[in-house]
């Protein structure tokens, strides 16, 4: 895992067509040689992993590059997530509507000039994709790792908190690529809507288990800041956090009204209390920041709501 990477999202103008897209940064204190990173096959939300494996991390998530754009294709460029279709790939969920909130999700990465699924791709944190699913109120949030088949169909069992609008994510590098991408697409849930307020913004975030996680440092629109994340349990500094996909600790965020996807990468650490990453936001607005840890054989998230003056 490459450390200090920042992840540079671009201010452009987006059409507003779509449902659901995730915005900041992923990821907290990469694990060393010689530790072996424990991969996620299910989902988890708020709390639990369902299985595990160990796998190695061999790049960063896709959807990500390191280094500045080349002037004339930054105004082109925007965050990820919010186009079904970018760079000759495109992401075709097999349907885009769930009649409850258990359901699967099938999918295909499509190549644009042949139309035919792709195959072959690099693996990212111990995956080869990993599918982040959110509501548009950005209330609920699953990370999922679907099972590739020979003829390059993508499926994944989910459950989803309620129905409603959702956007699901999938952050992934095609082999042969140098840069990994993030394609994004609407799903949407059967069932009575409404939708729940943003919660206010908050430096701590409670989560089952006695665990309290505490946000230190700011978003700065068009810079560089830096965010550490401290894990307590029962008021008791955490650690012994355990390496999760090659890492103690991923950070995925979104932008609030778009729901623009962004992902940064850790800087190296110890396994915890404190877990840090670097973040460059694309402009002013409110963000909701998800934070995955592993403690005790499970995975938990984290979830604050962030303004960027």
């Amino acid at each position: 895992m490459r450390t200090g990477l920042k992840i540079t999202a671009f201010a452009a103008a987006v059409a507003a067509t779509f449902g659901t897209a995730y915005g900041v940064g992923s990821g907290v204190a990469p694990v060393t040689a010689g530790e072996k990173p424990a991969a996620h096959d299910a989902e988890h939300a708020g709390g639990t992993e369902k299985g595990g494996e160990t796998g190695k991390e061999d790049a960063g998530h896709g959807g990500h590059s390191e280094g500045a754009a080349e002037p004339a294709a930054a105004a082109a460029e925007v965050p990820g997530g919010l186009q079904v279709s970018e760079r000759g790939y495109t992401l075709d969920l097999e349907r885009d509507r769930l009649p409850a909130q258990k359901g699967e999700i099938r999918f295909t990465i499509r190549k644009d000039s042949t139309g035919k699924p792709v195959t072959s791709y690099k693996k990212e944190h111990g995956k080869e994709l990993h599918l982040i699913v959110a509501s548009r109120d950005l209330t609920g949030y699953r990370h999922l790792h679907p099972v590739r088949a020979a003829d390059g169909t993508w499926s994944t069992p989910v459950s989803l908190p309620k129905a409603g609008d959702y956007r699901v994510f999938a952050d992934f590098t095609p082999a042969g690529e140098k840069e990994g991408l993030t394609l994004g697409s609407g799903l949407g849930v059967a069932g009575t809507y409404k939708p729940a307020k943003l919660p206010e913004h908050a430096g701590t975030a409670r989560v089952a288990g006695g665990y309290e996680v505490r946000l230190e440092g700011e978003l700065k629109p068009g810079a560089e800041s830096e965010l550490t994340l401290n894990v307590y349990r029962n008021g008791k500094p955490v650690t012994d956090l355990e390496p999760y996909l090659g890492a103690y600790g991923h950070l995925v965020a979104l932008r609030s009204g778009d729901l623009a996807y962004l992902h940064v990468h850790p800087h190296d650490g110890k396994p915890g209390p404190g877990v840090t990453f670097t973040a460059s936001v694309p402009s002013t607005g409110t963000y909701r920041l998800f934070l995955d840890f592993k403690h005790d054989g499970e995975v938990r998230t984290a979830a604050f709501t962030v303004h960027a003056a």
